[in-house]
């Protein structure tokens, strides 16, 4: 076959360049801090496509940062620290002098037929033109700009609103917020550029921009210019403050999806725009179907922040969104003369009053403050009715001016300003005043390593509080999962498994049918009313709730995995960017960087993974920023699909020491150590006992006994309580067998037990525990599966398997018995044969019965030490608490003025809920009058009238 119709790779190289060559290509620098930094990518035949770094240096980099009018080179990068480009790699073997406009001008060397990867994409960082200095972020602060001399402050008097705008799209932040001149703190010390900057506005880059001679005019770093710049923008809306919520990202506008967007974000957004609070969240498309890309990042707000860059962001496994879902938001626009705010509380709806006036804000003063003044502050504030009015204690009184003095309302006005005030000559001493509104109740979890996961806290009348556990099931949890985003309900915790709380118990016997839009919407006692401890606090483990590992034994390096909807998976490598194993080491406190390694060695778990395409680019400053695929439990066909990653850091090594419960010195009976996890908050159990270090038998050993473990090491939550000497066989005695915690215990040796060492449980059997504080969460022993989620239950022998054990040693005693009878009766017949008496009737064995005996053996188990020599542990101690009737709804602040009605939802507690508290432990070891021995042969239903006792 002829060649003649072909074209040769010369000649296709050929043509490319030439095309390049009739007008400067496109370039753009992509997956870096900025727009002057990223991995070089050329638009050619309306496609982006990459560059080869073959032969790519500083002079090449130097003609991609003038095409930008990016400043000069800082470096020619040739790793992959920008991550894998996609596409066509449109050019390789570049040959630039450094003198060129642009990249197309620069000649392309070499043959015409490349071997590049996307492994080889070149990168490049430059200075800039523009930055902003001495601000919060990058993206505020003084302006500096970069000329052949050096970094120059810029005049607020030759600097317009206009020219801020383009500062903020050249830095890629979005648009101008404020223009001021520049603060003291912030003032510079350099030069001064001596030339207005004259922009239209709508330039891409402040280089861009015609400059006007320089000026006479003497300016100094006192008069400098200050921007602060914006991510965010409302759009399509009737005013500046409603409308489709925008964001930008890299340069490219793009709408938010509303899946996750809420009213507390929503007040963020409107609080940072200047536009006061939000009043509505609308349904997604109230202002028109946006263009563009849709981006899915949840932002997770508490409503204080004061920008939603101050929030936490998560955007891994999140699931793809359309125009017809975009966010919107209603806020109640810029303050006016009598608006109203509340500060210094721990929401937007409870803290000290001011008011606007002429300008500014003032204080509120009064000395005769009540319900009717603090409702109308709340109504005009929209937050709800009413809850507590007080006086603001000395130390959190306010400094500025006075807005109003001496209020008299009746209760019925729609503004504060409408009520009666004092003359100015008003003599009486006045003080700040505080309101506290429903609109302030929140909720929240705590001390769970995560927001999803944790101790139930609720705030009320500016305090938070906690929930007992009475009643606490699954519908409970649900609805708390479902007001903070998080979810469903994985689990419903008891027993103050997240640590005690401390302050108010807020609720009791809260009995919600899973379909409240609130906790307090659900039945329970009154608030404060209850009969618990902290001991007995609520918990709640979400199905949003998500954890990161490597599952190697070091918590460094192995196999990544995550933890999602209550099971762990693994993470797939397709298209995971370099910068993603940097970001997971961080999160691990493994160092700061790794290595994604590709390697069968690690073996398998469970061949599943969650999550795949994981593409951290650098402006993600936590993994759980990352874009990636949907969550979705799936299986590998191939181990080498799953990412596994080497850190180039450790932990820090924690010698396995004696940990002693709130205290730094301890008795022997308290001392307790980790061993073989090399974290000191992971591996085999072992207690210190008569002068040396002996293990704990996994007989019966459970999450339950794994909490109190963890707690008494100092190491937060227990992960998983694991048995069969998972870290290894022990050596020495073991110390405790049958150990029976309810998780509340200060130490394991408070928990009920038996004495260890009698020969019942071998090394093999030695107990061993999984505990958080490991690190985010820790790495599993060595060659086993770890017990991945919070619900873990322990190892226990079931009921049916008890019965036929007792049975079948019942068994053998009666055959052992009928044996010895038979025997005995032989025996006899012998004896009479060589006597010549004739065996003529039966011979009966009368078998000895003892009452006392019997007694005595049901009652040998109690009163057992857990350990020889010391002393039985004190019972578990249910005292009723019951609160200060005269304690301040919150500590500290002044007088309070409360409304007597009952709460909207309080009622009667339901009859069911007087019923005594129980757990599934309780079927295991039961206890009588507080006593902890073991089950009694009394309580079986033993039948004494037909029991015979073997002699």
């Amino acid at each position: 076959m002829g060649t003649e119709g072909l074209l040769s790779p010369q000649v296709l190289w050929f043509l490319l360049w030439v095309q390049l060559c009739r007008g400067a290509a496109e370039v753009r620098l992509a997956d870096g801090s900025g727009r002057c930094d990223g991995r070089v990518e050329v638009k050619h035949q309306n496609q982006w496509g990459t560059v080869c770094r073959v032969r790519w240096d500083e002079k090449d980099a130097a003609v991609v940062c003038k095409q930008l009018g990016c400043g000069s080179v800082v470096r020619a990068i040739q790793n992959e620290r920008f991550g894998l480009g996609s596409g066509p790699i449109w050019m390789a073997y570049v040959d630039c002098r450094g003198t060129e406009s642009a990249l197309s001008d620069c000649t392309l060397r070499g043959s015409s037929v490349h071997y590049c990867t996307h492994s080889e994409d070149a990168g490049v960082t430059c200075t800039g033109f523009v930055r902003l200095v001495g601000g919060d972020n990058r993206c505020s602060g003084r302006v500096e700009i970069n000329d052949r001399e050096g970094w120059k402050s810029v005049c607020d008097s030759h600097f317009s609103a206009k020219a801020a705008d383009v500062v903020c799209r050249d830095l890629q932040c979005g648009r101008a917020l404020s223009v001021t001149r520049a603060s003291p703190s912030g003032e510079g010390t350099g030069p001064i550029w001596d030339r207005e900057l004259q922009c239209v506005g709508n330039e891409s880059t402040l280089s861009s921009c015609p400059t006007g001679t320089p000026k006479d005019q003497p300016c100094t770093q006192t008069s400098t210019a200050a921007v602060s710049c914006t991510r965010f923008r409302l759009v399509n809306g009737s005013t500046p403050c409603m409308g489709r919520v925008e964001v930008e990202v890299q340069g490219t506008w793009g709408t938010l999806c509303a899946s996750r967007w809420d009213l507390l974000d929503a007040h963020v957004l409107c609080h940072h725009l200047g536009c006061g609070f939000a009043v509505s969240v609308p349904e997604g498309g109230h202002f028109g179907r946006g263009t563009g890309p849709v981006w899915s990042d949840s932002f997770h707000c508490e409503g204080t922040e004061t920008s939603l860059d101050h929030c936490p962001v998560t955007a891994l496994g999140a699931s793809p969104c359309s125009h017809e879902n975009d966010a919107a938001v209603i806020c109640s626009g810029p303050p006016h003369n009598a608006s109203l705010r509340l500060v210094g509380g721990g929401s937007r709806c409870d803290g000290r009053v001011e008011i606007f006036q002429r300008g500014t804000w003032g204080r509120v003063l009064d000395d005769q403050w009540d319900m009717e003044d603090a409702s109308v502050v709340c109504r005009q504030l929209r937050c709800g009715e009413a809850e507590a009015a007080y006086t603001v204690p000395r130390a959190k009184r306010g400094t500025g001016p006075v807005g109003l003095r001496g209020v008299r309302c009746a209760g019925h006005e729609a503004s504060l300003s409408l009520c009666n005030t004092s003359l100015p000559e008003a003599t009486a001493i006045m003080e700040d005043v505080g309101a506290v509104c429903q609109g302030s109740r929140q909720v929240r979890l705590v001390d769970g390593a995560g927001r999803c996961a944790g101790r139930v806290e609720i705030y009320y009348r500016g305090q938070w509080g906690t929930v007992c556990d009475d009643a606490w099931d699954t519908a409970d949890a649900n609805v708390v999962c479902r007001q903070l985003s998080c979810g469903w309900a994985v689990e419903a915790a008891g027993s103050a498994r997240f640590g005690e709380g401390s302050g108010h118990i807020w609720l009791d016997g809260v009995n919600c049918s899973g379909d409240e839009t609130a906790l307090w919407n659900c039945s329970a006692e009154a608030w404060g009313q209850h009969d618990c401890g902290h001991k007995e606090d609520a918990g709640v483990v979400c199905s949003e709730f998500m954890a990161l590992r490597l599952e190697n034994s070091d918590g460094c390096s192995g196999r990544l995995q995550v933890f999602y909807n209550g099971t762990w998976g693994s993470v797939g490598s397709n298209s995971m960017t370099p910068h993603t194993a940097s970001l997971v080491c961080k999160e691990l406190g493994c160092g700061d960087g790794g290595t994604r390694e590709i390697s069968i060695f690690y073996g398998r778990v469970n061949g599943t993974a969650w999550l795949d395409h994981v593409q951290c680019g650098e402006s993600n400053s936590s993994f759980w920023q990352c874009p990636s695929d949907p969550w979705e439990l799936q299986s590998y066909d191939d181990v080498r699909d799953e990412t596994n990653i080497t850190c180039n850091g450790r932990k820090p090594e924690r010698t396995p020491v004696a940990a002693c419960p709130n205290s730094t010195s301890c008795t022997d009976r308290e001392k307790i150590r980790a061993v073989g996890g090399k974290d000191g908050c992971s591996g085999r159990v072992e207690v210190w006992h008569r002068g040396s270090w002996g293990t704990v038998c996994d007989d019966s050993w459970d999450m339950q006994d794994a909490e109190v473990a963890c707690r008494q090491l100092g190491c937060g939550p227990a992960v998983s309580a694991l048995a069969e000497a998972a870290f290894g066989e022990g050596t020495g005695p073991i110390w405790l067998e049958q150990v029976e915690c309810r998780g509340t215990e200060p130490s394991l040796q408070a928990c009920w037990a038996r004495t260890g060492d009698g020969g019942a449980c071998r090394h093999k059997e030695d107990a061993a525990v999984n505990c958080l504080a490991a690190s985010s969460v820790t790495a599993s022993p060595p060659q086993r599966d770890p017990i991945p989620d919070y619900a873990t239950i322990g190892r226990r022998v079931s009921v049916p398997v008890i019965i036929c054990i007792i049975l079948g040693l019942l068994i053998c005693l009666l055959l052992a018995l009928l044996a010895r009878q038979v025997q005995s009766a032989r025996a006899r017949h012998r004896d009479s044969r060589r006597s010549g008496e004739p065996f003529s009737e039966a011979v009966y064995e009368e078998i000895e019965y003892s009452p006392m005996r019997e007694k005595k053996m049901r009652f040998s188990f109690s009163d057992i030490p857990v350990l020889p020599g010391d002393s039985p542990v004190e019972g578990y101690d249910d005292a009723r608490e019951v609160s200060d009737p005269g304690e301040h709804p919150v500590p500290g602040q002044g007088d309070w003025q409360v409304p007597r009605a009952q709460e909207d939802g309080e009622g009667p507690r339901d009859a069911a809920r007087g019923e005594n508290r129980h757990s599934w432990r309780s079927a295991g070891a039961p206890e009588v009058d507080g006593d902890p021995s073991p089950l009694s042969l009394g309580s079986t239903g033993y039948d004494d009238a037909d029991e015979m006792s073997l002699s």
